[in-house]
């Protein structure tokens, strides 16, 4: 399992997560529409964690672009 999702990706599928979490918590959505909303927020903070979405493998599709950091350290002076 290579890692599919970028820094952007992972933090705005987190974020998104905690948006649903406080709509349930705040009882600003009940019943089946708050359990799918949990239900999609625990989804989205697991593929966060893992730096892996699933959906991506049939689209071959990546965030992860090339974050490869550069060997010699940048100094600012």
């Amino acid at each position: 399992m290579t890692k599919n999702m970028g820094r952007l990706d992972r933090t705005i599928r987190l974020v998104l997560a905690l948006f649903f979490i406080f709509l349930v918590i705040a009882q600003t959505v009940e019943g089946t529409v708050a359990i799918v909303l949990i239900i999609l927020a625990a989804i989205l903070v697991l593929t966060t964690l893992l730096g892996f979405c699933p959906l991506y493998v049939p689209l071959r599709a990546s965030t992860k672009g090339n974050e490869k950091k550069s060997e010699t350290p940048r100094i600012g002076v």
